[in-house]
């Protein structure tokens, strides 16, 4: 029984698959002047938001004394 379930299960998988392949090319093709349309002001926006979300990791001294200690050559001197 649970061989027979499994198969049903792949072959159910394989046509919603294919489903979603068929509904997604016809409404790219029925769309295309939209969706090409949007695409200048989608990079736009990816520009935008890395912009905002990537720029957390440069440390923002603002100036201020450096919290890390001094660095000392090989020999242990301050330089």
């Amino acid at each position: 029984m649970t061989e027979q379930h499994d198969q049903h299960g792949k072959r159910s998988h394989w046509v919603f698959i294919g489903f979603v392949l068929v509904a997604g090319f016809l409404l790219f093709t029925e769309h295309r002047a939209h969706v090409l349309g949007a695409l200048p002001y989608l990079l736009l926006l990816a520009c935008l938001l890395m912009h905002l979300f990537m720029h957390h990791g440069h440390g923002h001294h603002h100036g201020g004394p450096s919290r890390r200690p001094h660095q000392h050559d090989q020999d242990g001197e301050q330089p």
